[in-house]
């Protein structure tokens, strides 16, 4: 009994008088609509994936095309000034040339590193290697890429041990705090805070900045996002839907709630590790 252009129903072993032969042809017609169903369902699904697709492609085009020129126009300046033949550069002019280089290099460079993150986000890369870790050994790599008088640090020694991807965390927590010293005023250092939280251990990133509107909290994670104000060069607005989905693939959670008294607070939860602390390598 055909099923659609391309299948057909069949009862093996006996041939099948006319009454069971229009139930058997009411069955495969209905069959035949199921699949078609599935079929339409799969291409609306397929069509939609695509869409995505193009408008991260869009998206990504858009926001690179300056974020990738802005730091290469300003290495090239500096290179150039400093090539020239026609001006005496005082070590000091040198020294603030080369400082430009090393900067617009560094945002090059932390650019790129989202840029793949999320790729592999996208394509379900992903894989954490879970592990118990002590989050001193962790968070404070984390912040070697802010100035050191930016960030306070506050990670009791009798803290649990978390289950983690020490590399994956690394990277979350890096992402956070620079998002969160960006943002804050001269003069205020952003807290890294730890606790232990029922099952969980909680570290918490707290600025004091302008903060986020309750309905923006959650659009702050997507890619390509920047609220408000935001400096320019300093990414493609990836790093905050790089650190929670790094966070997510190792089971943890990140949130983002108020400051009391103004600002932004990221509470990053982590599974705490199971059993006796034991000794873990590098």
């Amino acid at each position: 009994m055909p099923v659609g252009d391309h299948l057909a129903l069949a009862l093996p072993r006996r041939v099948l008088p006319a009454e069971d032969r229009r139930v058997l042809g009411a069955f495969a017609a209905q069959a035949a609509v199921v699949l078609d169903r599935q079929r339409l369902v799969g291409e609306a699904e397929e069509a939609r994936r695509l869409a995505e697709g193009n408008k991260i492609r869009t998206s990504l085009l858009a926001a690179v095309s300056h974020d990738l020129r802005t730091p290469l126009a300003g290495i090239k300046a500096s290179v150039s000034s400093l090539r020239s033949d026609d001006v005496e550069w005082s070590e000091e002019d040198r020294a603030e040339l080369l400082e430009g280089i090393e900067a617009g290099a560094d945002r090059l460079a932390h650019l790129v590193g989202n840029l793949l993150d999320m790729s592999r986000l996208e394509t379900g890369t992903v894989t954490a290697v879970i592990r118990e870790t002590d989050l001193d050994e962790v968070v404070p790599m984390a912040l070697l890429g802010v100035p050191e008088d930016s960030v306070a640090l506050d990670i009791p020694e009798t803290l649990p041990m978390v289950a983690v991807d020490r590399g994956l965390l690394e990277r979350a927590v890096a992402n956070i705090v620079e998002n969160a010293v960006k943002y804050s005023p001269p003069g205020a250092p952003v807290l890294v805070a730890a606790s232990t939280a029922a099952d969980r251990v909680e570290l918490r990133v707290v600025d004091r900045g302008p903060g986020v509107p309750d309905e923006a909290k959650d659009r702050i994670f997507g890619a390509f996002q920047r609220y408000g104000d935001a400096p320019r060069g300093e990414g493609v607005g990836l790093g905050l839907a790089v650190a929670r989905g790094f966070v997510e693939s190792m089971g943890g959670t990140v949130v983002a709630e108020d400051t009391p008294g103004g600002g932004l607070t990221m509470t990053i939860g982590l599974p705490r590790a199971i059993g006796p602390a034991s000794p873990t390598g590098p």
